[in-house]
């Protein structure tokens, strides 16, 4: 399914919108949906972790503390770096200003996903992300990643502007 054609309750992993955000008017008109509350979007605890994880990358390399690759080995043993960077919070705390409900993280959903790893052979985040998701009975993922279209039960919502 076309993102721009999205009309549900959807989940949505939100570090590759908020990431290709600026670059893809499709993910951009998305969250301004999201925003306004055209659409209901939920994204969980875990994704959000995700998201700093990859935006202080981001910033790190932007900044020209560390360069690729291996971002995450030379930032980490340099703890005055890291202390410089604060930008991919101040963007992170944004996300509920989107609109986007963000659900908290079970140890139960981390259990049960452990099934839907061995059934389509997902990696840990992706299945906790499914597992999340048929615990809410949301059907509907906003997501530039092709892993998910093995998933049956979920409906892909793809960016066609972005090539991943």
């Amino acid at each position: 399914m076309k993102l721009n054609r999205v009309n549900s309750f959807l989940w949505i992993p939100i570090f590759s919108f908020i990431i290709i955000t600026g670059v893809s008017d499709e993910c951009t008109a998305f969250l301004s949906r999201c925003e306004t509350g055209e659409l209901i979007a939920v994204t969980s605890v875990n994704v959000i972790l995700e998201v700093l994880h990859r935006l202080l990358m981001i910033e790190a390399v932007r900044k020209e503390l560390v360069q690729p690759p291996n971002i995450v080995k030379k930032i980490s043993k340099h703890p005055e770096k890291l202390k410089q960077l604060n930008e991919y919070y101040a963007n992170t705390e944004k996300i509920k200003d989107m609109g986007i409900q963000i659900q908290s993280l079970k140890f139960d959903t981390i259990v049960k996903s452990h099934t839907v790893r061995l059934s389509h052979g997902l990696m840990v985040n992706d299945s906790v992300i499914v597992a999340s998701m048929q615990e809410n009975a949301i059907t509907f993922l906003a997501t530039a990643d092709k892993a998910f279209e093995k998933v049956a039960g979920i409906e892909v919502c793809r960016p066609n502007d972005v090539d991943l």
